[in-house]
């Protein structure tokens, strides 16, 4: 399999001019000096970025997040240099208006299904997870791509914290569904060794969480509640047998069994003045909020 270059990016309010008819992007208009000049040289210089993204050949995969609609995101693709990108988006029920989506390249994947937006509630409706489905043409691998931005610390961190763990679990429920069988499923199996055959090639399914996670890689939302650790021993784990069993677990053991991930960013985290984020007022001014997760299938490359 030849490599895949993937990257994510926080767009950063990139709205269109016109009112919306359910976001209050006021903020964003012409009166408040947001005209046509303004987007396009915006789309421009992130269009130059995106180009010069993977030593120049651009991403693969590119996940975003902060764009208010289809037609904001497919501008950005045309104004890119290369001419094999197509959209995956949904319009989310957010109260600002702002999505997240995926950016991929028509000759390596193509989408399986159709995409998914997971929106969890709150007082009010949070942010997509934005879930897409996708196909590796060459080999035929699928996997199953999560781009996220989860709620902000615009209040304080400690006080915005829930939301994000509750989101957390959300992204943990939806990995669940993925890679185990729900109980009306599991309840039938016999057990023999084909049953945990199969119980772990759908264990080591695919699965990568991209985004702006508004949490360091060691908070507890993406450590403790999506499991998304810096090391493989947790990592290493199949899905095993249960004592008194010949060979897969009891019914109680896999219901309750939890996927724990990889985080690709803890690497970078003693590393001083990198990051993804910079804030000023931050102790530590580079922040690494955005990150890439990834399943145990995914990280040993287990199923291509």
């Amino acid at each position: 399999m030849s490599e895949v270059k993937i990257a994510f990016w926080n767009l950063q309010n990139l709205f269109d001019t016109t009112l919306s008819e359910i976001a209050a992007d006021y903020e964003y208009t012409p009166d408040e000096g947001w005209d046509e000049d303004a987007l396009n040289a915006k789309i421009t210089n992130l269009a130059e970025v995106i180009d010069l993204m993977h030593d120049g050949n651009g991403p693969d995969l590119l996940g975003i997040c902060e764009i208010e609609n289809k037609k904001v995101a497919q501008r950005l693709i045309n104004a890119c240099a290369r001419d094999d990108y197509e959209l995956a988006h949904i319009e989310a029920p957010d109260i600002r208006g702002i999505d997240t989506s995926l950016i991929y390249s028509k000759n390596i994947f193509e989408i399986v299904g159709e995409p998914k937006g997971h929106n969890v509630h709150l007082r009010y409706p949070t942010r997509d997870i934005f879930q897409v489905n996708l196909k590796v043409k060459e080999n035929d691998a699928e996997f199953a791509v999560f781009v996220n931005h989860w709620p902000s610390r615009w209040r304080g961190e400690f006080l915005t914290e829930p939301y994000r763990i509750t989101v957390a679990n959300s992204c943990g429920r939806l990995a669940d569904s993925i890679l185990k069988y729900p109980k009306k499923d599991y309840l039938p199996m016999d057990d023999s060794q084909a049953t945990i055959d199969k119980l772990n090639k759908r264990w080591n399914k695919n699965v990568l969480f991209m985004g702006d996670f508004n949490d360091e890689p060691f908070n507890r939302s993406v450590m403790v509640e999506l499991k998304a650790s810096s090391g493989e021993d947790k990592l290493e784990e199949e899905v095993k047998k249960t004592k008194g069993r010949q060979h897969t677990p009891s019914s109680e053991n896999y219901l309750k069994l939890q996927a724990y991930f990889y985080n690709c960013m803890w690497k970078f985290l003693g590393m001083p003045d990198v990051g993804t984020h910079f804030y000023s007022d931050s102790t530590n001014t580079m922040n690494l909020l955005d990150q890439f997760i990834i399943s145990r299938g995914l990280y040993y490359g287990l199923q291509g």
